[in-house]
């Protein structure tokens, strides 16, 4: 159990933030509520429970009092985001961001809006169209039973907090598969120099995507010496009698810088998420839902959500060249690529419902298989 920096290994050249994560970007906050009980047979409502949900802040206070720029990309549309038609039509994020199963993202949307309908400071017009998305845990989890609930939902947003982010079987990454081993929540960041700007990148991934002879790490394939008689592919057994192949599932990226960028430019610098999916292996599977969302804290006094006539008539906000765009873009690229390796190697393994165990990725059979790829830091 660890992260790709303790192989010193450091995808690209750009430098990370204090705490390699997405909260390297100021005011962004993660918390997360793992829920983990019971083995052996399924049986739907009882378990075994291997889940959870993970809410991000994308502001110190709350989004909604001040919304930010945002954008959305879609690379393969077999998932599900809530709240990212306004997004596109309007630019706009005003809630948190929320991670889950499949089959939660109503109970977590209802619960979102059930918190800031709490935390509401005035009796102003009240709407609200959270952030929820999802991949599926269905094969190590009793996805059908129903077991995140509101008050789990509570727990992750008032405990959500700035600093490390606990990663791998966390939260909404609990029973999540990432090419053929345990996968879930990984995170990464970097900060532009200061000639580019001095701008932070952060991403946070839910990483269940992915066959395992396609895994690349740092651009080799270790994957082709990752063998399944050495570490046993979860997909080898489903216990439903139903074949799932490799490969099959999801994967949400979650950017967030501080540069002031508009809505156009923040669905630019999501489409890059696409550039680290593919680096490490992913993005080319018809089951998969490939949804990214990128927001930008740089610009502050955007009209608060909601549809009173007291804000302001116009609002002063700054813009990023275009033409300095591209240093986001690799670091974004960067960022993902090492999250996803984050989210493999921070796993632990779990045996789920039905006796399926993701296996985690460990640094020693990562750094054997790298040498075995030719990776020049593990040559004599």
């Amino acid at each position: 159990m660890g992260r790709l920096r303790d192989l010193g290994i450091g995808v690209g050249l750009g430098e990370s933030g204090p705490w390699n994560a997405i909260t390297d970007v100021a005011g962004v906050r993660v918390g997360h509520t793992t829920l983990i009980e019971g083995e052996g047979a399924l049986r739907v409502g009882h378990g075994p429970v291997h889940t959870g949900v993970t809410v991000l802040h994308p502001r110190a206070g709350l989004a909604r009092d001040e919304p930010l720029f945002a954008g959305f990309h879609r690379l393969n549309g077999n998932g599900e985001m809530t709240g990212v038609q306004w997004i596109e039509e309007a630019g706009l994020l005003a809630s948190p961001i929320a991670l889950t199963n499949t089959h939660s993202v109503g109970v977590v949307r209802d619960a979102l809006i059930a918190l800031e309908l709490r935390d509401r400071r005035d009796d102003g017009v009240y709407w609200s169209m959270p952030v929820v998305s999802e991949t599926y845990d269905g094969l190590l989890s009793d996805i059908g039973g129903f077991h995140v609930r509101e008050e789990h939902v509570t727990r992750a947003y008032d405990e959500a907090r700035s600093g490390p982010v606990a990663e791998g079987a966390v939260g909404g990454g609990t029973g999540m598969i990432c090419h053929e081993f345990k996968g879930g929540i990984g995170t990464a960041s970097r900060v532009l120099a200061p000639s580019q700007g001095g701008f932070t990148v952060g991403a946070l991934v839910q990483a269940n995507h992915g066959r395992r002879e396609r895994l690349c790490v740092d651009g080799y394939p270790v994957g082709r010496f990752l063998s399944r008689a050495a570490v046993p592919s979860p997909f080898d057994r489903t216990g439903n009698g139903a074949p799932i192949p490799p490969g099959t599932g999801s994967v949400v990226v979650v950017l967030a810088t501080d540069a002031p960028l508009l809505p156009g430019q923040c669905t630019r610098l999501a489409q890059r998420a696409s550039i680290g999916l593919a680096r490490t292996g992913g993005g080319t599977e018809d089951s998969s839902g490939d949804l990214f969302i990128a927001f930008a804290t740089g610009n502050a006094g955007l009209p608060r959500a909601d549809y009173s006539l007291a804000g302001p008539l116009t609002s002063e906000v700054r813009m990023l060249g275009n033409h300095h765009l591209s240093a986001l873009f690799v670091a974004a690229a960067d960022a993902v690529e090492e999250a996803i390796i984050n989210a493999l190697l921070s796993a632990t393994t779990i045996t789920g419902a039905n006796g399926v165990t993701a296996h985690g990725l460990r640094l020693d059979q990562l750094e054997s298989a790298l040498r075995q790829a030719g990776h020049p830091q593990f040559q004599a």
